[in-house]
């Protein structure tokens, strides 16, 4: 691990945490929107929508996440992450606001599926569910895209599958990357590096990229992103292609930086919360904690647990001072 002093890797590991959770609720109320629709109601979305804003399932599955890979470390197994799922999840009744794979991989996991087959045996293997919550993957795996990508396949395989799966392993390697990074170029090919190059996913990622590449400016970016990324046909917003592609084509544009990334991606709409949230994730990782108002943090150290009752009260900055310190025994 090629990073900086122990304090920067706090920094750059609450960013990522912390970026990924105030995008997460900046985007919320603009998910299933468009872009059009959404500059009609509300002109531009600069801040919360709400005086109460609160991250959805994306945050709370991440700190799901996190806390798993903070238990077994990285000997993680797909049976750990299944035994954690199954005595976590299984007996929740309400999932409220749960994204569909989650919901089927706990019906796989209820009727005696495990990992990898409580993934691959899921109709929506391809969403972009583990691609939302994958970010404490690479904030443990500083500096070690390759070690990051690893360990997201295997956490991804209780839920998804395939495309799925490849999108969890670009968002970690690009957290990963964007930890010690100074180049944000680096962190887009490190994601793009962690996808096989004949899948959907990477064609995808590729094409989006190419074209935030051509503004500097994220928001000029939105309607040609809109326009050539979305897959207007399919009834919902939730595909793991189309989403993390839309989140890597504005932080190609935005060029990393934090503020404009986010806020870009609640202005698209689509699935805007995971679209934020993977942006946030990547970008805070890049810029570090400071990038993000200290309003913005304020309102959401806090878990609210409403989707994943387990995970209320817990503190986002604690859970970013572990990971850091799983990375630096690296």
């Amino acid at each position: 691990m090629s990073a900086g002093t122990k304090t920067d890797l706090f920094e750059r590991g609450y960013g990522s945490l912390a970026g990924l959770a105030v995008a997460d609720a900046l985007g919320a109320p603009a998910e299933g929107s468009d872009p059009a629709t959404i500059r009609k109601t509300y002109g531009r979305i600069t801040d919360f929508l709400t005086d109460e804003p609160a991250g959805t399932d994306d945050t709370e599955y991440a700190m799901l996440t996190a806390q798993i890979l903070l238990k077994y470390g990285k000997e993680l197994q797909p049976e750990d992450v299944a035994r954690e799922w199954t005595e976590t999840l299984i007996h929740q009744q309400e999932f409220q606001k749960g994204g569909f794979s989650e919901i089927c991989a706990v019906v796989n996991l209820r009727r005696g599926l495990s990992a990898p087959f409580s993934g691959r045996y899921n109709y929506e293997m391809w969403s972009d569910g583990a691609a939302m919550r994958i970010a404490p993957v690479g904030v443990a795996c500083a500096g070690s895209p390759e070690e990051a990508a690893r360990l997201a396949a295997i956490d991804a395989s209780v839920s998804h599958h395939r495309d799925g799966i490849y999108c969890a392993q670009a968002v970690a390697a690009a957290v990963a990357q964007a930890m010690v990074a100074d180049d944000p170029e680096t962190v887009i090919e490190a994601g793009l590096a962690a996808m096989p190059e004949d899948s959907w996913s990477y064609r995808t990622i590729q094409r989006a990229v190419a074209i935030g590449r051509k503004y500097v400016d994220p928001f000029e970016a939105i309607d040609e992103l809109y326009q050539d990324v979305i897959v207007p046909y399919y009834v919902w917003a939730d595909m793991a292609p189309e989403a993390t592609a839309l989140a890597f084509g504005l932080l190609a544009s935005a060029r990393c930086q934090y503020e404009p990334a986010v806020l870009a991606a609640a202005n698209l709409g689509r699935d805007a919360d995971t679209i934020g949230a993977i942006a946030g994730a990547i970008a805070g990782a890049f810029q570090g904690v400071q990038a993000i108002r200290p309003d913005w943090l304020e309102k959401i150290d806090t878990v609210k647990g409403v989707c994943i009752h387990a995970t209320r009260g817990i503190r986002i900055s604690e859970i970013a001072r572990e990971l850091v310190q799983l990375a630096e025994q690296s």
